[in-house]
């Protein structure tokens, strides 16, 4: 039987995934838009910036996130003062597995919009079409099974994310203590390796079929473009 405090956990991860997920979904489409139609001076640079989450350990992403935004730095002190401080906080939890997140979901939504024939802009732009108009009308509805794609791989990071989280929001149970993190002390706990075990199953539940959802979504929008 899965006790209290794995419902607790479990309940908790997928809030905090499904923040993480809308709350970044935004900013990831304004990203891959803009990295797939544009080029600009330092689009290298910025290629580097969005995708280091995906490199460097998620650790350091959590350490800069406190170091930024704890209560004794400067901004974080800031945000303390109007009550919107993260550190410590179910919401940290979703920051930092958001940051996590971000590069996946970008990397998909981007590779949408490449994959939009451009002759549909071009000719929508003969007809008068501004490009908000096109972006709207064409691109958007066009890239919307790339978004939903990254929007299951943003879950599924998002769900699993254990460095960046414990780093920046602790390991507070009942508060910020997420499925992985929940695993991590049964792990560490005499006896708990039962409990270990459910909460790796746990895991892995939601992560696969966020996995397969993505795939589906992939190869669905390939057959109706006519690629596979």
């Amino acid at each position: 039987m899965i006790s209290n405090f794995e419902i607790e956990a479990l309940l908790l991860s997928f809030k905090v995934a499904i923040w993480a997920t809308v709350v970044s979904l935004p900013l990831a489409i304004v990203i891959g838009h803009t990295m797939a139609r544009r080029d600009f001076y330092g689009k290298s640079l910025v290629e580097v910036l969005v995708h280091a989450p995906l490199v460097v350990p998620p650790v350091v992403v959590g350490y800069l996130l406190l170091v930024l935004l704890a209560p004794n730095s400067v901004l974080g002190g800031w945000l303390a003062s109007t009550g919107l401080s993260p550190a410590f906080k179910w919401q940290g939890a979703a920051l930092a597995s958001g940051l996590m997140a971000l590069p996946l979901m970008i990397r998909a939504i981007r590779q949408a919009f490449e994959a939009e024939p451009k002759a549909y802009r071009e000719v929508a732009a003969t007809l008068g079409a501004t490009a908000r108009q096109r972006f709207w009308r064409i691109s958007l509805p066009l890239a919307v099974p790339g978004i939903l794609s990254g929007v299951a791989l943003g879950f599924a990071r998002a769900i699993g994310e254990f460095g960046a989280t414990i780093t920046f929001a602790a390991n507070i149970p009942g508060l910020t203590q997420t499925l992985p993190l929940a695993l991590y002390s049964a792990a560490q706990s005499p006896g708990g390796e039962a409990a270990a075990a459910r909460l790796a199953l746990l895991c892995l539940v939601p992560a696969f079929a966020s996995l397969m959802i993505s795939e589906w979504l992939t190869r669905r929008a390939r057959r109706k473009r006519g690629l596979s």
